[in-house]
């Protein structure tokens, strides 16, 4: 063990941010931190390192173990170069080094006793050298400033005059070259480009200390960790395995608690209403019966709602009128800046139905492609052609398409006149926009907010070709499977630019991945892709980027026709499991429906109104139905799905 968070509590006013937390870190080990934006991942992180005190409970850190830390917001403000900032990171083993040759110098011209000591001091610091791998200190900052997206010319680049992202780069590169017993990482991949994201997980695997991350990465955290810290409700839950390892005993814990939920609801309501009847007797008797009922339903320990009932954000992409099969048509088109030339002479074509990634390293013009097709940006060169009736959404990462100085109500309701207030704020909560929130500024939102108000934007559009500028940036992961959930059961086009490989992998019909060469298709999603990659089948798909529809294309071989047929199967699972959710949901809001009309009838004014109780003792009654039926199509699915 080197790190042990034992019953760690925090609280920033009334609002409990961690419950006696309790997790350990052993030697070695990769570990996940994770939940949803808020639950208090970040926070955690800084109770470890110091930043903030716990309320109660406390960190123990085993002796003479360093951490390294890279967290979300970066200050680097060195004046030095990127390469002079990775030889500091360094400066132990390089004063190491200067001892061993001040040491070989002097032990030619020592004797007696001085020259016993300078040998064993010389043996002592070389081990220590070897150990630490010091004669490779200058081979391996250059690998890990390739590996995190530097290119050699850029290592003599001040600090100071780099982005955020590439701050955050070289921050992730000193932590790295350091080499801590633990290393605390917060958002890691946020800042890199899908090669330097998978160099980082060949580097992390292999990495000899232990690793805690936070990320939202589901790919990244399948390829490193072992283990899955679940902070959920303020409480943390320890689950062993990958992301998808915990993702499946997740779902089937919460299935088992929310039958349990299920079945006890049907029995509270089966005994209500024998209580209900007995008393109705009004029979000393039958009122002794309903009373021991009664008593037994008190004792009864309540099982808890599972969080799959409670709030999330619910989106729907419908699009209102169907395209013709060609959806986009790209000829010849180019684009430079000044002397860069990001691409030259592009092609693609884009059929009704498809799903297509956009791939490619940072820099290769996938968000100007982008722009372009959306008419924010003009082409140097080419021809863009769109299909009968075709409709564009679009959703933009920077989110340029959102006014800063509008409520979120207002650019809602500016953006589409017709609707009535209670359709927006019925929408907005849809995206957890309730009550005073739908006032407040654009300017003020967080990215994930800014987020959440573009996909509201986008599903009111009824668009039926929707294009995605990194749609995941800055949702939870909860999120994203939503989001992942509104896309395979949309009935229209999509084409985006992600840098999320899961996400990818769920949702793409096709890749295509653009360098300066050109574009390189993939009748696939991203399993497929990086198969043929790594077997080097480059040429796989490329005859048919322009020239046939995905239902004319021939299967590369039977992997393909395996991939389809998998494809095909997986789809039915999710339209099964996505009929579970509509009844979850269903359910949860007549619950919730049926604790407002309790409270309504308690209430002292309608205590004397018949006709206002009658009206809410038939909705109750009604809801109370309706449940029933509910839980029985609920468990019938739920044991079709299992």
């Amino acid at each position: 063990m080197i790190l042990s968070c034992q019953k760690l509590t925090k609280s920033f006013g009334i609002h409990t941010v961690l419950d006696r937390v309790n997790f350990i870190i052993n030697e070695g080990e990769k570990a996940a931190v994770i939940g949803i934006n808020g639950a208090g991942k970040t926070t955690l992180f800084k109770i470890i390192t110091g930043e903030y005190e716990a309320d109660s409970g406390q960190v123990i850190i085993a002796k003479d173990i360093s951490i390294g830390y890279l967290s979300q917001v970066i200050d680097v403000s060195s004046r030095r170069t990127i390469y002079e900032e990775m030889v500091d990171a360094k400066k132990e083993i390089i004063e190491t080094e200067k001892k061993i040759r001040e040491l070989e110098e002097s032990i030619s011209r020592l004797s007696g006793e001085e020259l016993s000591k300078a040998m064993s001091d010389y043996s002592r610091l070389t081990e220590q050298f070897e150990r630490k791998n010091g004669y490779a200190w200058r081979s391996e900052i250059t690998g890990v400033l390739k590996g995190l997206g530097f290119s050699e010319d850029q290592f003599d680049t001040p600090i100071q005059h780099l982005s955020g992202g590439q701050k955050t780069r070289v921050a992730l590169g000193r932590i790295l070259l350091t080499r801590p017993d633990i290393i605390l990482l917060d958002e890691p991949t946020n800042h890199l480009d899908m090669e330097s994201i998978r160099w980082l997980e060949t580097f992390l695997s292999g990495y000899p200390g232990a690793v805690l991350v936070v990320s939202h990465d589901r790919y990244f955290l399948d390829s490193v960790v072992t283990k899955v810290i679940e902070i959920e409700a303020a409480k943390a839950q320890v689950f062993q395995g990958n992301y998808s390892a915990y993702a499946e005993k997740k779902r089937a814990q919460r299935d088992a608690q929310l039958r349990r939920y299920v079945n006890q609801q049907q029995e509270i309501h089966h005994q209500e209403e024998v209580i209900t009847k007995l008393r109705s007797f009004n029979r000393e008797k039958s009122i002794r019966r309903a009373e021991s009922r009664e008593k037994m339903l008190s004792k009864l320990e309540m099982v808890e709602k599972p969080v799959v009932l409670n709030q999330k954000m619910r989106i729907t992409l419908e699009p209102e009128i169907m395209s013709g099969n060609d959806v986009l048509i790209i000829e010849g088109l180019s684009k430079s800046f000044g002397d860069h030339h990001l691409f030259r002479n592009l092609s693609l074509h884009i059929f009704r139905g498809e799903v297509v990634g956009l791939l490619g390293a940072n820099g290769t013009g996938k968000t100007t492609l982008l722009k372009i097709i959306n008419r924010y940006l003009r082409a140097d060169a080419g021809r863009i052609h769109y299909g009968t009736r075709v409709n564009i959404g679009y959703y933009d990462q920077e989110q340029q398409v959102l006014d800063d100085e509008k409520t979120i109500f207002d650019e809602i309701a500016d953006a589409y006149p017709k609707l009535t207030h209670t359709r927006i704020r019925n929408v907005l909560a849809a995206f957890l926009f309730t009550g005073d929130d739908v006032f407040k500024l654009i300017g003020t939102l967080s990215g994930g907010e800014k987020g959440r108000v573009s996909l509201a934007k986008l599903m009111l559009s009824n668009a039926n070709f929707i294009i995605l500028d990194e749609p995941t940036n800055h949702l939870d992961i909860l999120s994203r499977e939503i989001l992942e959930e509104a896309i395979n059961q949309y009935e229209g086009t999509v084409f985006y630019v992600s840098h999320d490989r899961y996400f990818i992998d769920k949702t793409a019909t096709r890749i295509l991945d653009l360098s300066p060469e050109g574009l390189m298709n993939y009748k696939g999603n991203y399993t497929y892709y990086l198969s043929q990659k790594e077997n080097r089948n480059l040429e796989a798909d490329s005859e048919d980027v322009t020239k046939k529809a995905p239902e004319q294309a021939s299967a590369s071989g039977g992997s393909k026709e395996e991939w389809q047929l998998a494809r095909k199967e997986a789809a039915a699972k999710r339209k099964l499991a996505n009929d579970i959710k509509k009844l979850e949901h269903r359910i949860g809001v007549l619950e919730e429906e049926n604790e407002h009309i309790n409270e309504e009838i308690s209430l002292p004014e309608n205590a004397t109104d018949a006709a206002k109780l009658e009206e809410l003792g038939n909705r109750l009654s009604s809801n109370e139905k309706e449940l029933l039926t509910l839980y029985e199509e609920w468990e019938a699915l739920s044991e079709q799905h299992e």
